[in-house]
């Protein structure tokens, strides 16, 4: 079997969603790295690990034909947001992730709305979740924002207790 990523570049009016790049493994790593950022994420304890969470992206993305795209503004990468669904996942979640510097502008938002309407209109998709640690009220907030509402707790194989939170189909999505 031969592996090849066709990793779609997808472009909001700010942003640029792409596949993963080398260069843009030492902001990720840095955000990966740092306890207090990556807690509702999963930190990882050094530079391999990281990179092990890098490679396992590109991984999902030969397995699945979706996974996180490096979201690029300013000409920056400036986080990550995409389709997740590993091992042990309890089906498939819009997640993302912005750096340090990049919060507070709205490219969360308009990443994982992109990223959902892509996966709607592109992939097929009929529903999608957003799985958030307890505590984190800035991504309970942005997933309302985009329309989810809580559906249920479960245990994620990973990172223990997280909420379900379950986005409006494509048919409730304007």
């Amino acid at each position: 079997m031969t592996l090849r990523l066709n990793i779609p570049r997808l472009e909001t009016d700010r942003l640029i969603l792409r596949g993963p790049e080398h260069r843009d493994f030492d902001p990720l790593c840095a955000f990966l790295l740092d306890p207090e950022r990556s807690a509702g994420f999963g930190t990882e304890e050094n530079r391999s690990d990281a990179w092990r969470w890098f490679a396992l992206n590109i991984g999902h993305w030969a397995l699945h034909g979706y996974g996180y795209f490096t979201i690029e503004a300013y000409g920056e990468p400036a986080g990550i947001s995409g389709i997740w669904n590993p091992e042990g996942w309890p089906e498939p979640e819009v997640g993302w992730v912005v750096y340090d510097g990049y919060e507070g502008k709205g490219i969360a938002h308009e990443a994982a709305t992109c990223v959902r309407d892509w996966a709607y209109n592109t992939l097929g998709f009929t529903t999608l979740t957003s799985n958030i640690v307890p505590g984190n009220t800035r991504s309970v907030a942005l997933a309302e924002r985009m329309g989810a509402w809580f559906e249920r707790s479960y245990d994620n194989v990973h990172m223990g207790a997280e909420m379900l939170y379950r986005h409006p189909g494509p048919e409730g999505v304007s």
